[in-house]
């Protein structure tokens, strides 16, 4: 709790501005204007590019690489539209010029600003004029003339408000990164991802080479798009088929692996899924996953104990996403009855199959969308035959080379291990 007084809350009410209301038809509606990073996968996350005057907040785990990804973006479009100021609070001038010349990406047309207060960064706004801004990071900033420390309420949500007044006047688009909390949000009041235009998160696994840029909020776009990058000793590189990034260490011939066909927002995927059913000498049987939704992968074996009969009370469970992918939808449901049963019986998916279905509790299985997606992702992997729900389905399979093995309920899906 931040105390705010009466004076300081009249001093922030001089920041606004009042206009008049007006007509809506007498509004001319126009296309936005979109600044491109020259980065195919974020601008298509950011739907086309970066919107004139828009403020996008980016998030995630210290160490993903936010810092990586913005330096990339400024250097292209300081090489391509004008000057870029990045703003930084927690680095100093030489951190970021190291992390450049690491990069191999240095533009003239780039200005290294290492303050946190509002009105000097105002002024150096005023002055250098960028086509670009990036604030590095927003709980670093401050007010002079709110007492609150950097990174309360207070701070946050007044910096954010007149910063947001700065681009809409300017036209000028801008950045700012936010740290993220144990649970993965945005740290800090949430009116901060209110008052910003668009959302975006960095995910993956800091041990791993493999990210992925989410838009959970986007006023100009979708929130149906993610992209696919790899991080190298060059930065962060576009992954153009991570289908075949994520199956190429895939085992064949054995017991307890599955492919399924994902969606990641608009985007079909295939993943391998693992398994692995032992006998356990516990008294409670440990049941884990990793990369799924932990309580559908309990609904799962509950199902196959009840409706399958097969019995795990003694067994201990493990079923991972290779690739450290997280797969939160309900049509992985029969990758995971496929790989549990597969390694608790010995036998295997046939390795040209890919699957995938919502499981109810009765047993059936259930409806998924964009069912051409997923087929067509794995016929142009070379896959032959698909597990899928018992549904209409306007495929041409005899062009895609693909058979189609519809399924009701568990059981159906079950008799295709051998």
């Amino acid at each position: 709790m931040v105390e705010e007084s009466a004076m300081e809350n009249k001093r922030a009410d001089a920041f606004k501005s009042f206009t008049a209301a007006q007509d809506i038809l007498s509004i001319k509606g126009s296309m936005e204007n979109r600044l491109s990073t020259r980065i195919p996968e974020l601008d298509r996350v950011l739907g086309g590019g970066i919107v004139n005057g828009s403020l996008v907040l980016l998030g995630g785990v210290p160490g993903i690489g936010k810092s990586t990804l913005l330096l990339q973006v400024s250097n292209n479009i300081a090489a391509a539209e004008g000057k870029v100021l990045i703003v930084s609070g927690e680095e100093s001038a030489k951190q970021i010029k190291m992390r450049a010349d690491r990069l191999g990406r240095i533009s003239s047309n780039q200005f290294i600003l290492c303050e946190t207060d509002f009105d000097y960064i105002k002024d150096q706004i005023e002055e250098i004029n960028p086509a670009f801004l990036v604030i590095d990071s927003i709980q670093t900033m401050f007010c002079s003339d709110i007492s609150s420390a950097p990174g309360s309420v207070s701070q946050v949500r007044e910096f954010t408000g007149r910063l947001l007044r700065i681009a809409k006047k300017r036209g000028l688009p801008t950045f700012i990164v936010g740290h993220v909390t144990k649970g993965g949000s945005i740290a800090g009041p949430k009116i901060l991802e209110h008052i910003v235009d668009t959302v975006l998160y960095f995910e993956g696994d800091t041990h791993r080479n493999y990210r992925i840029v989410r838009a959970v909020k986007n006023r100009f776009g979708s929130t149906n798009e993610i992209g696919m990058f790899e991080m190298t000793s060059k930065g962060l590189t576009e992954v153009v088929n991570p289908s075949a990034l994520f199956l190429a260490e895939r085992p064949t011939g054995a017991s307890g692996s599955v492919v399924v066909a994902t969606m990641e927002g608009k985007r079909p995927l295939l993943v391998e899924l693992q398994g692995l059913v032992s006998k356990s000498y516990l008294n409670v049987p440990r049941r884990l996953c990793s990369g799924l939704d932990f309580n559908r992968f309990s609904l799962v074996l509950a199902v196959l104990e009840k409706k399958m009969g097969l019995h795990l009370e003694r067994y201990d469970v493990y079923v991972n996403v290779t690739g450290g992918i997280k797969v939160v939808e309900p049509a992985a449901d029969l990758g995971i009855a496929l790989v549990a049963a597969s390694s608790h019986r010995d036998k295997k998916v046939p390795d040209d199959i890919v699957a995938f279905g919502e499981i109810g509790l009765a047993g059936e299985v259930r409806f998924v969308n964009q069912i051409d997606k997923r087929v067509v992702e794995a016929a142009g992997l070379g896959f032959k035959k698909v597990i899928l729900p018992s549904q209409d389905v306007d495929i041409n399979k005899k062009e895609l080379g693909v058979e189609l093995l519809p399924v009701r309920t568990v059981y159906e899906a079950l008799e295709y291990l051998n």
